[in-house]
């Protein structure tokens, strides 16, 4: 079997989808973005498929390891995000060809379904309560949401305060048994962060997530020191040699690998491993779309400290299209009481629906991230 033809879809909301075709007629799905950098990862893309046409599609480990060692220079969100789209696609194909889930490939699973958390929104304290009373009476054991809006270097306590009510309003009103994240995104500094997450630990969190950047995680060893709740962390960061110096560190708990960013089922896979070894949990994120979805949750379904998977279902990201569009065997992310099933279809075991792929693909997005201000107009992060 050989590769023949690389193709990419920019779709909305805010993702982009790949097909590696092969001249045996099996085709496998990826799906490589940077949210608001599509374009430069779709270049990126193209630029490796230069080495990979003619090239036989189960050497999966041998393709990898030339595309992120043999251009010289190497890592970053681009870099890796293309690897990551194309590595999901070159296992979707091992796997329909040889009629087996990835995770049989992988060893098998040593689970049958995995929590998911739902992400909830709202610009008042009720209103987030309100959303959060829906979600958990749709049967998500677990939530997430933004801890706080914009916050400089040193901050006033309003802000603080804004922020404990805001998580005291919610976990009053879903009880004490619910998880709650709390994602603070990376826009708190270091001198807030400590007094955010000692004023929220008495709200019994799921976790904390990102308290600071992580090109800042010097800073977790004091955030660490003020508070008992489970730090998670690495959305941003793209490969296990990133991921190698938080766990020698010691103060990251949940490491959260991005199977669309941190180089797809192959490298993700090594992570878990990693943290393992280091008594770390692995909770994949995963704001995106179903292709995405699909290549962590081969990621779980063989990773024993894998606890919870992200999903973008209904998250205010996605208007206009969201997950379930794009494939046309819907049912195979059975959600209930809280969990997902693993998938036992061959390869991803989704369906992508091509024809609406290309229909969506038309229109396209150009999507960029807000920019944020504070009130004295130097930027702020979002």
């Amino acid at each position: 079997m050989k590769i023949t033809k690389l193709t990419t879809y920019i779709v909305p909301p805010r993702w982009m989808f790949l097909k590696i075709e092969t001249d045996e007629g099996i085709v496998g799905w990826g799906e490589p973005v940077v949210e608001g950098r599509a374009l430069t990862v779709q270049a990126a893309v193209h630029e490796l498929e230069d080495y990979l046409i003619g090239k036989d599609p189960f050497l999966i480990e041998d393709h990898w390891n030339v595309m992120y060692r043999a251009g010289f220079y190497r890592g970053g969100a681009i870099h890796m995000s293309a690897i990551a789209g194309i590595d999901q696609a070159l296992w979707d194909i091992k796997g329909k060809a040889l009629g087996q889930p990835i995770h049989s490939l992988l060893g098998g699973q040593v689970r049958d379904k995995i929590k998911v958390y739902s992400w909830i929104g709202g610009d008042r304290p009720s209103d987030v309560a309100n959303n959060a009373r829906d979600v958990v009476a749709r049967g998500f054991k677990a939530i997430k949401l933004n801890g706080c809006e914009e916050m400089q270097i040193v901050d006033t306590y309003d802000k603080v305060e804004k922020a404990v009510e805001t998580i005291a309003t919610i976990r009053d009103a879903i009880g004490p048994y619910i998880g709650i994240g709390v994602d603070f995104h990376g826009r708190v500094h270091r001198p807030m962060a400590k007094v955010l997450a000692k004023e929220l630990e008495p709200y019994k969190l799921m976790f904390i997530e990102e308290p600071v950047l992580s090109e800042n995680r010097e800073a977790l060893k004091e955030i660490a020191n003020h508070c008992s709740v489970p730090i998670a962390l690495g959305e941003r960061l793209y490969s296990r040699w990133d991921f190698k110096s938080v766990l020698t560190d010691g103060y990251v708990d949940i490491l959260q690998p991005d199977l669309s960013h941190a180089g797809g089922i192959t490298e993700c896979r090594k992570i878990a491993a990693m943290a393992e070894a280091y008594d770390v949990a692995l909770a994949p994120h995963c704001p995106l779309g179903p292709i995405a979805l699909a290549a962590c949750l081969q990621v779980d379904a063989v990773s024993y400290n894998a606890f919870i998977q992200e999903q973008s279902l209904g998250i205010h990201y996605n208007k206009g299209n969201d997950i379930l569009d794009y494939i046309s065997n819907k049912e195979v992310f059975q959600y209930a009481d809280g969990f997902v099933s693993i998938p036992q279809g061959p390869g991803l075991g989704i369906e992508v629906d091509e024809a609406y792929v290309i229909e969506r693909a038309k229109e396209g997005h150009r999507w960029r991230n807000p920019v944020w201000r504070h009130e004295d107009g130097s930027v702020a992060e979002w």
